[in-house]
């Protein structure tokens, strides 16, 4: 992939209420692997936790934030309102059946861009949609599909994709009254779609469970993530220095819509600090707080993971 296209997401992170809840929907009802446990650099005394395909690659990477005691948030222009699974077209009806045998409400199905989805709520109500996508094979979800954006402006935060990350309008649609842009990032591979869409409903967005943090890009290498990061200067935008998150390299901006956007590199990766076939089963501290591990353990809830059906 040419250094100036983005290949698509990394990961997204959001807010959830109770972790064992969210583990229990992600890692149970979704059956995506617990791929790293650990805490928020910022909040030792809080889980973050990330979600994958096996071997926990880039563009399969859902991460949380659980606080316990976090009001509901609002999704509103000015942030990531959904996040979409990849689906094989052979396992959709599967899916579906899965679904209604384990009482898990769920919308659709119905058509989009002509490919079938169903979309559920996860235990902090944000929607997650689960859609069709040629390639995919398999019975598992075979990490993202697509985030969506709720813009006020949504051509200022297209010119973005546009221009700078290398994405192409390909298609736009109008559902129940509100506008969906749709781009797609070189190549057409995992996690390479972004939707925007604008509605008029007096909605003001608020942060809180159930709400996405921020929206994750893929940079290959910390070479072209530098190579991003002076891009993104040179062209105004309030870029971050690099910042070490122990499984990857990242930077922050705000795109012109409000949302939070990283680019993220791939290496090291989430077998940085473990064996890739026991990741997630430990708890993992970054190492400013490993001696701090018995204090943290004694706050941090108990985790217990159910078999994946």
């Amino acid at each position: 992939m040419p250094e100036d296209s983005i290949p698509g997401l990394h990961h997204v992170t959001s807010i959830c209420g109770a972790p064992q809840a969210n583990l229990d929907f992600y890692g149970g009802c979704l059956g995506q692997r617990l791929v790293k446990k650990t805490v928020n650099f910022d909040a030792p005394d809080t889980y973050h936790l990330y979600y994958g395909d096996t071997g926990g690659a880039p563009g399969s990477i859902m991460t949380f934030f659980p606080f316990v005691n976090a009001g509901p948030g609002r999704a509103g222009p000015g942030m990531a309102s959904a996040v979409a699974y990849a689906v094989p077209p052979a396992a959709f009806d599967g899916w579906m059946e899965k679904l209604a045998l384990e009482a898990v409400d769920f919308a659709g199905p119905v058509e989009r861009f002509g490919q079938r989805m169903i979309v559920l709520a996860d235990p902090d109500g944000a929607p997650v949609e689960l859609i069709e996508r040629e390639g995919s094979r398999g019975e598992a979800l075979d990490g993202f599909h697509s985030v969506t954006l709720w813009e006020k402006a949504p051509e200022v935060t297209a010119r973005l994709l546009t221009d700078h990350f290398g994405y192409a309008e390909v298609g736009s649609v109008t559902e129940g009254g509100i506008a969906r842009l749709r781009l797609q990032a070189q190549g057409g591979g995992r996690g390479s779609i972004l939707d925007i869409i604008r509605s008029d409903a007096p909605t003001i967005a608020r942060s809180g469970a159930g709400t996405i943090h921020h929206v994750a890009f893929r940079a290959e290498t910390d070479e072209v993530q530098q190579v991003w990061h002076d891009r993104l200067a040179t062209a105004g935008f309030d870029v971050t220095p690099v910042i070490d998150r122990q499984y990857f390299n990242a930077i922050y901006f705000h795109e012109p819509g409000g949302v939070l956007f990283e680019i993220a590199t791939d290496p090291p990766g989430f077998a940085n600090d473990e064996p890739a076939e026991t990741m997630g089963q430990a708890l993992m501290l970054p190492p400013q707080y490993e001696m701090m591990r018995a204090q943290i353990e004694r706050v941090l809830p108990e985790l217990k993971l159910r078999p994946v059906a």
